[in-house]
C-alpha cells in the first residue's frame, strides 16, 4: 500500500507570480525525463522486480520518493500561477521588464501568448500531467524491461536528463524562493544519479552482468564484427578512444578500428508489391484479369457482407 504524507518533502514559495515560468516548470513534471517518467519508471521496475529483494525494495524507496517531487513541483506551479493571470495583465502595460521579456505592442496579448492556456482554461491555475509546450505525460516514456542491469543503466541516463534540465530552470530565474526549491531537487537528482551508478556496479559485483551481454549473444551474433569500430564520418579522431583498441568491455574479444569500412550486402531489390494492394506494380491494371482474384478493398467487402448479411447492421 502507499501511505500519504501531508506534508511536503521539500519546498520554499516562489517570491511573485509568474506564469510563464509556471510554463517552463511543467517539463520537469510531465517532460519525457520529467518526475512522472521517473516515478512510473522505478516504481513498475520495483513492482516487476524478479532479483533479490534489496533492488526490489530499493526501486520503490525512490519511485515512491519520486511521487512526492511531483507534488513539490505541482505545490510550486499552483503558487506560480496563484493570481498571476490578472494580476499580470494588470501591471504589464507599466512594468517594462514583463514588456521586454513578452515582446510584442500590447502587453496583455503578449503574455496570454506567453502562458499556458491550459492553466486557465483546463486545470484552473494547477499543473497538469504534461510537458512544457503542453504535449501529455505519455507511459511510453518509461523503460521497465524486466532486466535490471539495463533497467540501472537507463535510470542514469533519465536522471542526467532530468539533472541538467533542473539546472538549466535554475539558471533561467532569479527568483530565491524558486531557486532554493530547485536547489532541493537539483541535490536529489545527484544523489539518484550516483545511486544508479552504485547500483550497477552492485549487480556487476554480485555476478549479473550477463544479464545485459548473455553467452548466448555471443553464440549467436557474427563475432568478427562484434568488436570492430566503424569510421563512418569524416576524420579519424575517434580513433583516439578507449572503444577502439585494447580488451573489449565484456572481456571477449579486442576492440579493431575500421578507418574505411566497406558494405557487406548487396543492393537492395525488393520483391514487386501485391498488385491486389494497388501498389507500385508492373502491370497493375491487368492484375486482377490475370489472377482472377478480388482486390484486397472487395475482399473486405465481401468479408463484411458474410458478417452481416445483405449490408445491414
Amino acid at each position: 500500500m502507499f501511505y500519504h504524507q501531508k506534508r511536503l518533502q521539500y519546498f520554499t514559495p516562489p517570491e511573485k507570480p509568474d506564469p510563464v515560468y509556471a510554463k517552463k516548470i511543467q517539463e520537469l513534471i510531465g517532460g519525457s525525463f520529467g518526475e512522472m517518467t521517473v516515478m512510473m519508471q522505478y516504481l513498475f521496475q520495483g513492482w516487476n522486480c524478479r532479483g533479490p529483494a534489496k533492488y526490489r525494495d530499493m526501486l520503490l524507496d525512490i519511485g515512491t520518493e519520486e511521487i512526492g517531487h511531483v507534488e513539490m513541483l505541482a505545490t510550486m506551479i499552483a503558487h506560480l500561477l496563484d493570481k498571476a493571470p490578472i494580476k499580470m495583465q494588470e501591471d504589464g502595460a507599466k512594468d517594462p521588464v514583463v514588456g521586454a521579456v513578452m515582446g510584442g505592442t500590447n502587453p496583455r496579448d503578449a503574455i496570454a501568448a506567453a502562458m499556458n492556456p491550459q492553466h486557465g482554461i483546463v486545470s484552473g491555475g494547477g499543473a497538469m500531467p504534461a510537458d512544457s509546450v503542453g504535449f501529455p505525460w505519455n507511459g511510453r516514456f518509461i523503460v521497465a524491461s524486466g532486466n535490471l542491469l539495463a533497467d540501472f543503466r537507463s535510470n542514469l541516463h533519465a536522471e542526467s536528463q532530468g539533472l541538467m534540465q533542473a539546472i538549466r530552470l535554475y539558471e533561467m530565474t532569479d527568483d530565491r524562493g524558486v531557486r532554493d526549491h530547485l536547489s532541493f531537487m537539483i541535490a536529489r537528482d545527484t544523489m539518484h544519479q550516483n545511486q544508479w551508478l552504485a547500483a550497477i556496479e552492485d549487480l556487476q559485483s554480485e555476478g549479473y552482468e550477463e544479464t545485459v551481454v548473455p553467452k548466448i549473444a555471443y553464440e549467436y551474433g557474427k563475432n568478427e564484427y562484434a568488436y570492430q569500430f566503424w569510421n563512418h564520418s569524416e576524420g579519424e579522431e575517434s580513433a583516439q578512444g578507449r572503444w577502439a583498441k585494447g580488451p573489449s568491455m565484456d572481456g571477449k574479444g579486442e576492440f579493431q578500428y575500421v578507418a574505411n569500412p566497406q558494405p557487406i550486402g548487396p543492393e537492395p531489390n525488393p520483391p514487386q508489391p501485391d498488385p491486389r494492394l494497388h501498389g507500385t506494380a508492373k502491370t497493375p491494371q491487368a492484375s486482377q484479369a490475370a489472377t482472377g482474384e478480388p482486390n484486397i478493398v472487395e475482399r473486405v467487402v465481401d468479408v463484411v457482407d458474410k458478417i452481416t448479411p445483405g449490408g445491414q447492421e
